[in-house]
């Protein structure tokens, strides 16, 4: 009789354990699957939103005057000077945390019409709603290393297929002045530890820059956070918006 009840008992708790099991991998399929979905569709809206802006001159976007490899700002009214970070050159513009005002498009993560938005910051709240750039880093298209960071899996799941980008892929950066075309130089996988990822002179702290860099970070490996995925791009050339942006450079290398 105690073995019959013995038995039952440790079925019963094993059953338990097989029910919150399939709970546990019916909540990670809803989170990475139906909210993924709602949250990427809030991204891609945010992104028409923008679009919809910067073609009607963008009022009420910081307006940040792009500069050329060769160092003639798009906008001849723009301010050259620092951006209040060691090392990072480029107009004096103040963008205010958590709020939007660019759009990143990268062909590779799903064609030319991939898009995704770019806030100001890091914090959980901003990454939330899609891209974030790392305070203190150069804005887009100066003297530096503009720095963004995004998830890999979870809200929107922005940079799942960060791993997809090879070398020389088209990296553009969009504002309300223009267009920041780079390409895809490198990568590299780094613990959580390794900020110097986002010097101005990326993986050179201290360095004084002298070229323009784009650095896009997320997890790694996609499910996880253990370590940091990194992507390292180069400034090819600024495009203004009045000259708007040629259709070869969002053609699908895929």
């Amino acid at each position: 009789m105690a073995g019959r009840r013995w038995r039952a008992v440790v079925g019963g708790i094993g059953e338990v354990f097989i029910t919150i099991g399939v709970v546990l991998v019916l909540f990670v399929v809803w989170q990475l699957g139906f909210v993924a979905i709602v949250d990427s569709n809030a991204q891609i809206g945010v992104v028409s939103q923008l679009e919809a802006q910067f073609a009607a001159g963008g009022e009420g976007l910081p307006d940040i005057p792009l500069t050329s490899p060769g160092g003639t700002a798009t906008d001849p009214g723009g301010t050259s000077g620092t951006t209040g970070t060691t090392g990072n050159t480029g107009p004096k513009v103040t963008l205010e945390d958590g709020k939007v005002f660019a759009i990143l498009r990268v062909p590779r993560l799903g064609g030319p019409g991939w898009a995704r938005p770019i806030y100001e910051g890091v914090g959980l709240p901003t990454l939330a709603k899609g891209l974030g750039r790392y305070p203190d880093t150069a804005l887009p298209g100066a003297i530096g290393n503009f720095a963004v960071a995004g998830h890999r899996a979870g809200h929107g799941n922005p940079l799942i297929n960060i791993d997809a980008i090879r070398d020389g892929d088209v990296m553009v950066v969009e504002t309300r002045s223009g267009y920041a075309v780079y390409r895809a130089q490198r990568h590299t996988i780094v613990p959580p530890t390794s900020v110097d990822v986002v010097a101005a002179v990326p993986q050179k702290p201290g360095a004084k820059p002298t070229e323009a860099w784009f650095t896009l970070t997320s997890c790694d490996p996609r499910f996880s956070s253990t370590n940091r995925y990194i992507v390292f791009a180069k400034l090819e050339r600024v495009i203004p918006r009045a000259e708007g942006l040629p259709a070869d450079l969002l053609a699908d290398p895929r």
